[in-house]
């Protein structure tokens, strides 16, 4: 089928269109032309007339003067639009007329790099046919981790255009500096590439990259001049000149053709509308995917995680089996029709993905973001996307790797039941007709700027009156590294005191370093074979002791982690069902930079540390995705500092529901009975887990859990004596520590607390047009009013937030002498970036809208007690007194 075949076919099924929520067709666009700039060098006008191009799109014509004129520029346009001639032609000019210029590729992955590579050197190749005497393709090459050593020195003397990427330059061509001399000499132009990915704390990291080169080329008396490119953002101008701290010149007017595009929203059909349960967005997309492969497109479908694709993928192949499809060829590896594509596949399996995708043998992929850049994959007709990638711009860049022709192409997306998915389906408007993202960096976060600093002065030792960038805090840094006598002074100068250069200590992908290599075990007397790698942040989450991990549909059990080595050992297994691991959190606050007082809560922002412990796992089943049992892990404690915003509610709330029954957050008070029952429990059950049999290990109670829980029988201080019925004995069972943990976490009731934080921790990255990864969500419960009022009076730093605030009702309070206790619940919002970003104080200064907001979609939704698109999931067994929906609705009702 063309792709008009397949989309008539679609809205002749009543079925398929009884899920649409949106469509929309983007028409055809014709190409709007410049003339190719006359200053631009005589053999490139040459070389572009014998490829049949006799003029530019008008974006590329306005780039290229604005680069020759001198000019540091930002292109910004769709996928497929001809950015990479942007760069390429003032750059080649520059080459051809001065036999001194050098020039710097920046892309964020090697795919890229050596994508380019290949488009650049057949440029290349065609203008040293008329220039035999200097040719350009023998200066060209790509340097990075895969580069054989033997070549490397080769490189480093006769290179003039330089392809590589962030983490290479960083970590290996700044330290080597002077093997670089003659290259950094004549630097003239550096392109940075995919610009967008450059957020959060990678960017804020290549940010502190780029201030290091470019004060290494100053010292060698050059000023390179900058290109970056990129996809739709909102702040293009800002990002770049926060990235490289020049003025830039935007182009942003696209000039290329494009074909007519439909975009489709669909919803997975209902399967329990009074819970909003639907059915799951893997198995939807797997089968609108299935049917574009089995009508000749070749398909993307693009997965939100490492897990989701895997599991895509699985589908996607049993689907076609099912369907008997003549893409359900059984060959697996290099020949499969259908293959996967994500961070942790070995190098040379994803260079065959895209040369297979290149050639058309592959029909289709299952991928993460790792596909959304602007890797040559071919002309693909269909993208399907699983779930709403979490930001506009990632929406955008991933229907744009369908259509890169001016034929016609399907773009999906497929939403799960979660609140984001099911707000962008009911608000069509905001994927149309929103700006993008910001895209947010901070060099000047002191955890990075510490890192990069040391990397500095181990390059070049500072002087008096020298800068780092724009950095206003180099000062302070400088200082501090001597305090710790990682640098000394002498004279002027501060020097590195370090044998061995820092920057093999510090990792721009994360806060980490080293990853953890996942390795196969080898049959007996056979040597293991690494198959990914992962990186330390996420190992305990994805290859835990017990964990499922997939590879290219294949599962492997982990047999055991080693997190000294460095190393997962698995096997592979045939299995149907995947796990998931449970983490808690707990979070203690540092200090206050700011809060306001309302009538009914208190909006504040300021620094928190972040503790997260991988305590358990689940085994679910495929498929049917129900939970097969639960299982406890024991890993040690992480700990982040970072910025948080939070609500806290203020005391007259929490007392008029604990007085309607609409209050069941706080657990602290299980009544003046609770001791004595505690410890008859304990007799009772001498002393031992009434699970594993586990005798109390000295000095350590084992826990006293409640079979019904606590929260569900609505006790209220001084109101009610509800806690003779909920600590009666056979109410109440002795658990060890792990055993507890285990059932507390096989399933978690959720409350009125529970149901804000869900709708606020989703609500947030669309006013803040962020990624919803860039936060993390979290309840403090407190304290029960009724306790509060027979405790003795609090200390100064235990004083209730709200109660330190509510004589300044709605102004604002700036670094407050105590940081407040827990004794009043509260929603915290952190970030998952150390030191932060400055999300926090724009989630702040939004506290009323969210508020808002998060009452708006509650009180409108149509399910019963809660669901995933507005309180969160609850439990099918919930008592009827923890109605989320009802708890969370009188709370924002209050709030609001």
């Amino acid at each position: 089928m063309s792709v008009a075949d397949l989309l008539a076919a679609l809205r002749r099924d009543a079925q398929f269109m009884s899920k649409v929520a949106a469509w929309r067709t983007l028409a055809a666009q014709p190409a709007r032309y410049a003339p190719l700039p006359a200053a631009l060098h005589p053999l490139l006008h040459t070389v572009l007339a014998a490829r049949g191009i006799e003029q530019l799109y008008c974006h590329q014509a306005e780039a290229t003067v604005a680069a020759l004129q001198g000019c540091s520029v930002a292109v910004v346009t769709p996928t497929a639009s001809g950015k990479t001639l942007c760069y390429n032609l003032p750059i080649l000019h520059v080459l051809l007329t001065d036999a001194n210029a050098r020039a710097l590729y920046l892309f964020p992955t090697k795919a890229l790099a050596h994508d380019q590579l290949a488009e650049l050197t057949r440029l290349t190749t065609a203008l040293d046919a008329h220039a035999p005497s200097a040719p350009l393709t023998p200066a060209i090459a790509a340097y990075d981790g895969d580069t054989p050593s033997a070549q490397r020195s080769r490189i480093r003397k006769q290179a003039r255009l330089l392809l590589t990427n962030p983490d290479m330059l960083h970590v290996g061509i700044l330290p080597n500096h002077v093997q670089w001399h003659e290259f950094f000499a004549g630097l003239r132009w550096v392109v940075i590439d995919e610009m967008h990915i450059y957020r959060g704390v990678f960017g804020s990291h290549v940010a502190n990259v780029l201030r290091r080169l470019q004060r290494i080329c100053r010292s060698y008396g050059s000023e390179p001049r900058f290109i970056c490119t990129s996809a739709t953002i909102a702040n293009p101008t800002q990002l770049a000149e926060r990235l490289i701290e020049q003025p830039v010149q935007l182009v942003q007017e696209s000039g290329a053709p494009r074909g007519e595009k439909h975009i489709i929203l669909l919803n997975t059909p209902l399967v329990d509308a009074e819970k909003g349960i639907r059915r799951a967005a893997t198995l939807e997309a797997a089968d609108l995917a299935a049917t574009c492969i089995d009508a000749g497109l070749q398909t993307i479908v693009f997965g939100r995680a490492r897990l989701t694709t895997e599991l895509l993928l699985t589908y996607l192949r049993a689907t076609l089996a099912r369907r008997s499809s003549a893409y359900a060829a059984p060959e697996t590896g290099d020949r499969a029709p259908v293959r996967g594509y994500r961070g942790g596949y070995l190098p040379a399996e994803r260079r065959s993905i895209e040369h297979g995708l290149r050639s058309g043998q592959v029909r289709g992929v299952v991928a993460t973001n790792a596909l959304e850049l602007g890797i040559d994959i071919g002309g693909l007709e269909a993208a399907v996307l699983c779930g709403y990638p979490g930001s506009i711009a990632a929406t955008w860049q991933q229907f744009g790797r369908a259509g890169r022709t001016t034929d016609a192409a399907l773009a999906v997306l497929v939403a799960t039941a979660g609140l984001l998915d099911q707000y962008v389906l009911q608000h069509a408007g905001y994927i149309f007709e929103q700006s993008p993202e910001h895209a947010l960096v901070n060099p000047d976060n002191l955890m990075l700027l510490v890192d990069h600093v040391r990397c500095a002065v181990a390059e070049l030792p500072f002087q008096r009156d020298d800068h780092f960038g724009a950095s206003p805090h180099l000062d302070d840094v400088l200082t501090l590294l001597d305090e710790q006598g990682e640098v000394h002074r002498h004279g002027d100068a501060i020097f590195w005191r370090g044998a061995s250069h820092p920057a093999r200590q510090v990792s721009l992908r994360s806060a980490g370093s080293d990853s953890v290599t996942i390795q196969r075990r080898a049959q007996e007397g056979g040597a293991g074979e690494v198959i990914g790698a992962v990186d330390q942040a996420s190992a305990q989450m994805l290859v835990h002791d017990g964990a499922i991990y997939l590879h290219e549909g294949q599962s492997y059990a982990v047999q055991r982690l080693d997190l000294d080595a460095l190393r997962a050992d698995v096997t592979a297994v045939d299995v149907d069902f995947y796990t998931e691991a449970i983490a808690e959190s707990d979070v203690d606050l540092l200090h206050c930079h700011a809060a306001r007082a309302t009538e009914h809560s208190v909006a504040a922002h300021g620094e928190v540390a972040v503790h997260e412990q991988v305590v358990g796992y689940r085994r679910i089943k495929r498929v049917t995705h129900e939970t097969l049992g639960v299982y406890p892990l024991d890993y040690a404690r992480r700990t982040l500092e970072t910025s948080a915003y939070w609500c806290e509610i203020a005391p007259a709330v929490q007392q008029d529901l604990e007085a309607a029954g609409l209050w069941f957050d706080s657990v602290n008070d299980y009544g003046p009975n609770w001791q004595t029952q505690r410890a008859a429990v304990r007799a009772r059950d001498y002393y031992r887990c009434s699970v594993c049999g586990a005798a109390e290990a000295p000095g350590r109670e084992h826990d006293v859990h409640h079979k019904i829980p606590f929260r569900a029988f609505g006790y209220v201080p001084g109101v009610n004596d509800f806690y003779l019925q909920a600590n009666r004995l056979d109410n109440l069972m002795l658990l060890c520590r792990t055993c507890h943990r285990r059932l507390e976490t096989a399933g978690r009731l959720t409350t009125g607390l529970d149901g804000m934080a869900h709708l606020l921790s989703n609500l947030a990255p669309l006013y803040l047009m962020c990624d919803r990864s860039d936060l993390g969500a979290f309840v403090a419960r407190g304290t029960p009013i009724g306790r509060r009022a027979e405790s003795k009076p609090p200390a100064a730093a235990e004083v209730d937030f709200y109660t330190a605030t509510a004589a300044a009702a709605h102004t604002e309070t700036t670094r407050p002498t105590a940081a407040p206790s827990r004794t009043a619940p509260r929603v915290y919002l952190f970030e998952r970036v150390p030191a932060g970003l400055g999300f926090s104080l724009l989630l702040y200064d939004l506290h009323d809208q969210l508020l808002s907001a998060a009452h708006e979609i509650v009180h409108t939704c149509a399910c019963a007690k809660g669901c995933p698109a507005c309180v969160g999931p609850v439990l099918d067994d919930q008592p009827v007194q923890l109605d989320t929906k009802r708890l969370t609705l009188a709370l924002l009702e209050r709030l609001v």
